[in-house]
C-alpha cells in the first residue's frame, strides 16, 4: 500500500494567515502601528445585495483572504481576485499533507450584518462543474463552529444557489454538531466559500478532483 505524500509545509503561508485574520496579536500590533492595518467596514447592504463584485474595489483584498489547509499543515492555495464579470475563487487543492481544502472567508464584520429579515443567502456563481460549500457563522471567535451548506456547480454556466439559513448544518470543521441551536441570523461576523475533499462526518464530497480550481462569483446577496 503506498505512502501518502508528504511535501514541505509552507509556514510563511501559515503565518499570513493567521496574521491576516488577527489572529496573531503581536503581529496585528506592528501592523496596526507602522501601516494602519484595520479590517475595513462591514459591506454596504443594498437592494438586498451584500456583495456585488461586478463593482470590485480597492477593498476586496482587505475583506475576503485565503483560509487553506496550510493551517493544517496543508499545501493547497487559492486566492479570491477580481475578474471580468466577478471574483474569482481558485487555486490549486492537493491532499498531500493530508489536506484536501481550499478556501476564502471575509474578516468579521464589525458590527455583525443583520439578515434577520431574510430567509437566506442567494449566490450567483459560475463554477466547474464540482461541489462547493458556503458558511456563515453567527461569533466573532477565530474557530467557531460554522453553519455550512453544500451546492453544485454546473460546468461553465451561470446559476443561481439559493442557502436557505433554516438548511444550514452547524458543523465543528467538517463534523455535524447534534442538538445545533439555530442560526442567529441577526449577527452574521462572516462568510466563507470552500472546496473540500470532505462532504460531512468523513463522507467524501462526491465531485470532488485535485487540480486546478474555478468558481465565479458574482454576487452575494440575501432573499
Amino acid at each position: 500500500m503506498s505512502q501518502p505524500t508528504r511535501r514541505l509545509w509552507n509556514v510563511g503561508r501559515f503565518v499570513q494567515t493567521l496574521a491576516y485574520f488577527e489572529e496573531i496579536p503581536v503581529v496585528n500590533w506592528l501592523q496596526k502601528m507602522f501601516f494602519g492595518s484595520t479590517p475595513p467596514p462591514p459591506p454596504q447592504f443594498q437592494a438586498g445585495l451584500i456583495f456585488d463584485f461586478r463593482q470590485l474595489s480597492e477593498n476586496l483584498g482587505q475583506t475576503w483572504g485565503a483560509l487553506d489547509d496550510v493551517v493544517m499543515g496543508g499545501v493547497s492555495a487559492s486566492s479570491f481576485q477580481p475578474h471580468g464579470e466577478g471574483a474569482l475563487f481558485t487555486g490549486n487543492v492537493s491532499t498531500d499533507n493530508s489536506g484536501g481544502f481550499a478556501s476564502v472567508r471575509t474578516r468579521n464584520f464589525e458590527p455583525p450584518l443583520n439578515l434577520s429579515g431574510y430567509m437566506g443567502i442567494e449566490l450567483s456563481v459560475k463554477g466547474d462543474g464540482q461541489r462547493y460549500k458556503f458558511f456563515v457563522r453567527d461569533s466573532g471567535t477565530w474557530d467557531s463552529m460554522a453553519y455550512a451548506y453544500s451546492f453544485e456547480t454546473v460546468a461553465e454556466q451561470w446559476i443561481r444557489v439559493r442557502v436557505p439559513f433554516a438548511e444550514m448544518i452547524l458543523v465543528s470543521r467538517a463534523r455535524t454538531v447534534q442538538g445545533a441551536q439555530p442560526l442567529n441570523t441577526a449577527r452574521i461576523y462572516s462568510m466563507q466559500l470552500m472546496l473540500s475533499k470532505f462532504e460531512y462526518d468523513g463522507v467524501l464530497n462526491p465531485k470532488f478532483t485535485t487540480g486546478e480550481f474555478r468558481l465565479l462569483v458574482q454576487t452575494i446577496g440575501a432573499y
